[in-house]
């Protein structure tokens, strides 16, 4: 067995035991997750996620190591950025926050169900016409000045998004959370509730931003490997990461612009790479990609703290926190 299959086969366990165990376990009950049961969850799956780096270093070496280590950054970072839009989503449908575990948990294994299909489609692609990775790189910057310049209260409103008119269109929907089911019967007919418009919400608007994720951690690395298990491990914590910050969401107000400035860098990578290639090893474009994320994001965190935050809307900020 290669270093790679033994890798491939130790995250599937991982993944397998960890899905098994947040069905079995986390969401069995209806109630709201506290913020000590976030942290715990957070701990948990942020330790996994380092585990798994530390076995990549062992078996597969360091440049693939970092590799991963670069891009579950990445999309680490990005996942902080969207839990804004996932709370613009549950208030708007006013969900119950009793609920919010089972709909974020089916959310996420669709959107992880979606990611792989598209880091399938994405990766074939490169291979088969490199000149994409040139497509992607130009997305990247042009995405990453758009993201640094707007604000991200050019609100997203749920209600009017395409998503949900599309679902209204053809499908027959009732206005409230079912009492947290997806289907109930009205007049003796199915119908769909808010909860599992949130759902479909949430599983598709995290593939609209991998958009931008999965490109940016092309640009990272071209390791399918590297691909699939950052992209996989950054979105499993994303449920408990969602209850950890909801409530502080509104104080990273330049995270945005850290993120944006880590896209442009990583597009012009991408433009530049032949040239880059040529004069700078594989391993050193590691650790400056690396240290590029590392300080933008801490930098626009710690920024963030520090400067009078304009704030998510407070008729969705949760007071109890």
């Amino acid at each position: 067995m290669t270093p790679d299959q033994l890798t491939y086969l130790v995250f599937g366990i991982l993944l397998t035991l960890s899905l098994v165990f947040d069905l079995g376990l986390l969401s069995k009950k209806e109630k709201t997750i506290t913020i000590r049961q976030a942290l715990y969850q957070t701990f948990f799956w942020v330790g996994l996620a380092m585990g798994f780096f530390v076995f990549m270093w062992t078996e597969n070496g360091q440049t693939l190591a970092l590799q991963y280590l670069s891009g579950y950054l990445m999309e680490w970072s990005l996942s902080i950025d969207n839990i804004f839009i996932f709370i613009l989503i549950f208030s708007a449908f006013s969900v119950k926050e009793k609920h919010y575990g089972r709909g974020l948990l089916w959310g996420i294994l669709m959107a992880i169900i979606f990611r792989i299909i598209f880091i399938i489609v994405g990766v074939a692609l490169v291979q088969k016409f490199e000149w994409i990775l040139y497509i992607f790189g130009a997305f990247l910057v042009y995405t990453g000045f758009k993201m640094f310049t707007s604000g991200k209260e050019e609100e997203f409103d749920p209600q009017g998004s395409k998503i949900y008119n599309f679902l209204k269109r053809f499908l027959p929907l009732v206005p409230h959370d079912g009492s947290g089911k997806y289907i109930v019967r009205e007049n003796n007919k199915p119908a769909y509730t808010t909860l599992f418009v949130v759902v479909i919400m949430l599983a598709v608007i995290d593939l609209v931003f991998a958009l931008d994720s999965i490109p940016a951690v092309m640009g990272i690395s071209r390791d399918r490997l590297v691909i699939y298990t950052s992209n996989i491990f950054a979105v499993l914590g994303l449920r408990s990461l969602f209850f950890l910050l909801r409530g502080a969401v509104s104080r990273f107000d330049y995270l945005q612009q850290g993120i944006a400035i880590v896209l442009v860098f990583i597009g012009f990578k991408m433009l530049g790479e032949y040239w880059i290639s040529q004069w700078v090893d594989k391993t050193v474009q590691v650790f400056i990609s690396l240290g590029v994320i590392l300080v933008c994001i801490a930098g626009a965190i710690f920024y963030s703290i520090f400067i009078k935050r304009k704030g998510v809307p407070k008729d969705i900020i949760d007071e109890s926190i």
